[in-house]
């Protein structure tokens, strides 16, 4: 095979007086033309490679036949319903329902699917966080695979989401308090600066009270 050409440049950081030559930099701006048409040239090579294989076409459908079956998670009680999740064989993500105590499995409704987060599928469930009266759900999500998360809430007897969506979530829980919870997050980006790009200092435990908007520091 061969592989195309990568640009190496000159550049160098300095680490405590060290200068440490890094020619590949430029590659961790993601989203910048010229490393997305680097990751397109890579993976026609690799594609070419892999879509040559004869026997890939079987293994696929070996391991299509393995993974299609029914599998649930061991439930918790929230309140007076069981929560618990169920994937029919062959989705991305396993399906999180409710169901009141007592009642058969048959008689449970979908709470959160997260094949729906993103039109790719590609949205992760991280988390539930009940509160104690179990009026309310904190839930967080990832995306494509990111540490970032963001928190999202959940009015359980209406089943709709609130409005309130939290970002820049990183290491961090649900603890519900009072009418909110704490969590722990870094600060957005300045403006101009790319999203995922800076660093990751100064992390901080929030305070977010429900129906408001900016949360507070604690």
């Amino acid at each position: 095979m061969t592989y195309p050409a990568t640009r190496r440049d000159p550049h160098t950081d300095s680490y405590f007086g060290t200068l440490v030559p890094d020619p590949y930099q430029w590659l961790e701006d993601a989203d910048s033309p010229e490393t997305t048409a680097w990751v397109r040239a890579q993976n026609e090579v690799t594609f070419a490679y892999l879509n040559q294989i004869p026997f890939r076409d079987s293994l696929r459908e070996r391991l299509t036949q393995l993974w299609n079956y029914e599998r649930y998670s061991v439930p918790s009680q929230e309140g007076e319903l069981l929560i618990f999740s169920k994937n029919d064989g062959l989705q991305n993500q396993a399906v999180v329902y409710a169901v009141p105590v007592g009642a058969p499995l048959d008689a449970a409704t979908v709470l959160l699917d997260p094949n729906r987060f993103s039109e790719e599928g590609t949205t992760a469930l991280m988390g539930l966080h009940f509160s104690p009266d179990h009026r309310y759900l904190a839930y967080t999500t990832s995306g494509g695979g990111s540490d970032w998360q963001q928190i999202r809430l959940l009015d359980m007897a209406s089943r709709q989401p609130l409005p309130e969506v939290l970002d820049w979530v990183k290491v961090s829980g649900v603890a519900w308090a009072g009418s909110g919870f704490y969590y722990s997050a870094y600060d957005a980006p300045q403006a101009g600066e790319a999203a995922l790009a800076g660093k990751n200092e100064y992390h901080r435990v929030y305070y977010h009270r429900l129906g408001t908007g900016r949360p507070t520091i604690s």
